[in-house]
């Protein structure tokens, strides 16, 4: 009995080559899950030579990880290292395989600047089940190995000759299959951010080499900036409601069968019917909506280290006000005067979020006792923040039914997903007609609003879920964006513009969150070197020139 228990207790011996090659075919068959199905959905066998490839691609993955876990099984630090690995890579493997999640530096940026109620919502029971059973259980049983290694210098040698003779079936095979990779690859560059653990370790290298570079002095936008208004005896406000994961798609304002605007459509609004966002991710898009520099050169870290447009108007004399519902302003609100959402406000919130007519709390009181003559407000919403589509919306908006009550959207049907979403899309339409009507309340005043989302959404379609996918193989639904505008009678008036100019433009003309920062320099009438005619919507429709300094 005795040495049974000692045998049960004591600790199982492997060599690290064995090791080594274990937990490279771990990763390689249940830890990238997401990647053959990316594979069998992708690759077409038409002959003998496809399904070479084919038999190719577990070797070629075997041989990298192989090679890469050969550097890592380091003395003392190989286990630890390699437990903290699987944990990691059976939550990756989750994100990727249940939502089509590709893992790039801009994921993982997203991921350090995301909330514990975002995390809370992907905590489920099949999320955590799928830890346990694939990263959990495994890092268990490997803290119980004892792993042997042979003295350095034929610890050295016996994995080189090992990798040598992967590498060695990688060039038997190159021959056969070399064009098919070439062509593959060419149609397929995303495929190299599904490879786990290799895509998110070399995505977060890159993510603190981008941070590290972009670390530099603080630049001034332009420092003679100025207010050159037209004339006029009102005082101004404009309100910027910055709208997260709206797609314009479900907007019945862009054509969308279903009635999802039907608020909106009954004030005199410009709805913007082609509009493209700067990224697929809120770390991305809000500060580039408040950027100069287009989408193209903009980089996120621009925000701690170059003024935006925020900061001009601030310089210029007006007033500003952020509003935050959401997942903070990504550096944009950190120079002005900014106040977060209390979710502890029982009227609006559940603890973790509220739905956005906190937002309008207190408004109406702040226009009516403006200190200046010139304002400029932000109102940060949730929107239609997914994969908790039904947190989004009081019940009185759960007009679409059945719905998808819970956190495991895939658990749904595509039909409960979108209804969903689409009343997430009614409550924005709720929001943002509401505050138009209060900036009707001031008729005295020139007042304005503009509604933009910072990105669209995936639900599904094609079997990607949220948001987030690298710009380049982004779908249409992730980066086409509603955009709406209206103007009070005072500010058409005194800032000269053709409204159904406007109205005409925005029907046809395509536009993307470039324009934004350039508009509303011009709108709210700030002279600057900062501004380009060329982005701005409504230059074309002025019946004045804008006044410039003297």
């Amino acid at each position: 009995m005795k040495k049974i228990l000692h045998s049960l207790l004591q600790k199982p011996t492997v060599s690290s080559q064995k090791l080594t090659a274990a937990l490279a075919a771990y990763f390689l068959l249940f830890l990238n899950i997401s990647f053959w199905h990316y594979i069998f959905a992708h690759i077409q066998l038409n002959g003998f030579s496809d399904w070479i490839f084919l038999f190719s691609i577990p070797v070629l993955i075997f041989t990298l990880l192989y090679w890469s876990f050969s550097i890592l099984l380091l003395p003392y630090v190989g286990k630890p290292l390699f437990i903290l690995l699987l944990i990691i890579s059976a939550g990756v493997n989750y994100l990727s395989y249940q939502f089509g999640v590709f893992i790039d530096a801009d994921m993982i940026r997203n991921t350090f600047e995301t909330n514990p109620g975002e995390v809370k919502d992907l905590i489920t029971l099949r999320s955590v089940t799928w830890l346990c059973v694939l990263g959990i259980l495994p890092a268990v049983l490997l803290s119980r190995v004892r792993i042997t290694f042979k003295p350095f210098l034929k610890e050295t040698a016996a994995r080189l000759a090992r990798c040598g003779i992967l590498l060695l079936c990688l060039l038997v095979l190159t021959p056969f299959v070399y064009k098919t990779y070439a062509s593959f690859g060419r149609n397929n560059q995303q495929i190299r951010r599904l490879v786990i653990p290799l895509n998110y370790i070399y995505a977060t290298v890159r993510y603190f080499q981008i941070e590290h570079q972009n670390k530099r002095p603080f630049t001034r936008l332009d420092e003679n900036a100025a207010h050159v208004p037209y004339p006029d005896e009102g005082k101004t406000v404009f309100i910027l409601i910055l709208g997260e994961t709206s797609r314009a798609k479900n907007f019945s304002l862009n054509g969308y069968e279903r009635e999802t605007n039907p608020e909106l459509k009954k004030q005199d609004i410009v709805n913007f019917a082609h509009v493209q966002s700067a990224g697929t991710a809120t770390a991305f898009s809000v500060p580039a909506i408040f950027s100069f520099t287009g989408r193209k050169h903009f980089k996120p870290t621009d925000a701690k280290y170059t003024e935006n447009l925020l900061d001009l108007l601030q310089q210029t004399g007006y007033d500003i006000l952020w509003k935050e519902n959401d997942n903070g302003c990504k550096g944009v609100c950190q120079r002005i005067p900014n106040v977060e959402m209390d979710v502890k406000d029982k009227r609006f919130c559940d603890g973790t979020y509220c739905h956005d007519e906190i937002l309008l709390e207190g408004l109406e009181d702040y226009l009516a006792n403006l200190k200046s003559d010139h304002a400029f407000i932000v109102l940060h919403t949730i929107g239609s923040h997914g994969p908790t589509y039904f947190r989004r919306y009081p019940p009185e908006f759960k007009k679409f039914t059945p719905t998808c009550d819970t956190e495991d959207i895939q658990t749904c049907t595509q039909e409960q997903i979108v209804n969903t979403y689409d009343n997430t899309i009614l409550y924005v339409d709720h929001i943002v007609s509401s505050v138009i009507d209060i900036l009707k309340k001031f008729p005295d005043y020139e007042s304005g609003l503009l509604y933009v989302s910072d990105h669209g959404e995936s639900l599904g379609e094609n079997g990607v879920y949220l948001h987030g996918l690298p710009y380049s193989i982004a779908p249409e639904e992730q980066i086409t964006v509603p955009m709406i505008l209206w103007m009070s009678e005072n500010m058409k008036k005194f800032d000269h513009v053709d409204y159904d100019c406007l109205k005409e433009k925005a029907a046809k003309e395509h536009f993307s969150h470039d324009n934004i920062s350039h508009s509303l320099l011009s709108l709210m009438e700030v002279d600057s070197t900062a501004y380009d005619k060329n982005l701005d919507i409504f230059e074309s429709c002025r019946l004045m020139p804008l006044p410039r300094k003297p």
